[in-house]
């Protein structure tokens, strides 16, 4: 009673803010005999809205774009970009072995073509899209990023806990590692291997001129060193680009993990994309 009193109330002073629309297993592109698929949410309104294209992990071989049972990998952060006024898109790509890299990061980019073509279908700003992934995600949207044509360009990267240097894990010699096997095809560091991995190895390609990002990763990663985020953070910087670290002390590999630190990431990150996606009157005003 209590409930459908206030609703009425609510109601009565046109308060009520409409949920946003949730659009699930939208293709946005066929590859290798696949049907590409997205999950969409846009806020309510007529935006046009920042958007966020979301890239699960899961060592290239594994996660979806709903997060699953648990609802991890970037799942954590559609409540809190929802809340925020951000449209996002989270994406499935292909997954190794049985399509071997770049195909995933191909599919990263047919995404963004994607969105980029629908952005008024979407009522999303195409000048204010942002891409986020988790580990293997988190490589995927850094190596999108280097790599970017005008058609792919975006204008922010958040990669949480990524491996953005796969060369120097691995000695010369020494078996690659499973998830390494399965994504390239590759089983032991030799010359070839070394080809391979450094070119997709996003930390050899920082240049000038990347769009702004922020690195978020867990001090105590058990799985990808915070090392890899710090030394991404440094060649960025050296070359001009803005870049900053957000490190959740204590935090071990997935934001699940998190829940508990009080780190307050989530807001964080909603707080930077804000401010690094001003809408175009916001970016005028401060001229």
């Amino acid at each position: 009673m209590h409930l459908r009193f206030l609703s009425l109330l609510l109601l009565a002073a046109g308060t009520v803010v409409a949920a946003p629309t949730l659009q699930t297993d939208i293709e946005y592109g066929q590859a290798g005999g696949t049907s590409l698929r997205l999950d969409a949410c846009v806020p309510d309104g007529p935006g046009p809205f920042p958007a966020v294209i979301l890239v699960h992990g899961g060592a290239w071989n594994a996660g979806d774009k709903s997060g699953g049972p648990s609802k991890g990998y970037m799942a954590p952060m559609q409540e809190p970009l929802t809340r925020g006024g951000f449209a996002w898109f989270s994406i499935n790509y292909r997954l190794a072995p049985k399509y071997r890299y770049p195909a995933d990061i191909e599919d990263v980019e047919t995404a963004i073509r994607w969105l980029k073509a629908h952005a008024a279908e979407y009522r999303v700003d195409p000048q204010r899209l942002a891409l986020s992934g988790e580990s293997a995600g988190a490589h995927l949207i850094a190596m999108a990023v280097v790599r970017a044509t005008e058609a792919t360009r975006v204008a922010a990267a958040v990669p949480f806990y990524g491996p953005f240097d796969l060369l120097g894990r691995t000695q010369p010699g020494r078996p690659l590692a499973s998830n390494m096997v399965d994504l390239f095809g590759l089983k032991v560091m030799d010359a070839q291997a070394e080809r391979v991995l450094h070119d997709a190895s996003p930390l050899y390609f920082v240049k000038p001129g990347l769009p702004p990002f922020l690195l978020v990763h867990g001090t105590a990663d058990s799985k990808v060193p915070y090392r890899q985020s710090i030394d991404l953070q440094a060649a960025l910087r050296k070359a001009g680009v803005p870049c900053d670290l957000l490190p959740i002390e204590g935090g071990d590999h997935g934001m699940l993990n998190w829940a508990k630190l009080g780190s307050g990431y989530q807001d964080q990150v909603v707080a930077w994309l804000t401010k690094t996606l001003p809408p175009a009157a916001a970016k005028d005003s401060g001229r």
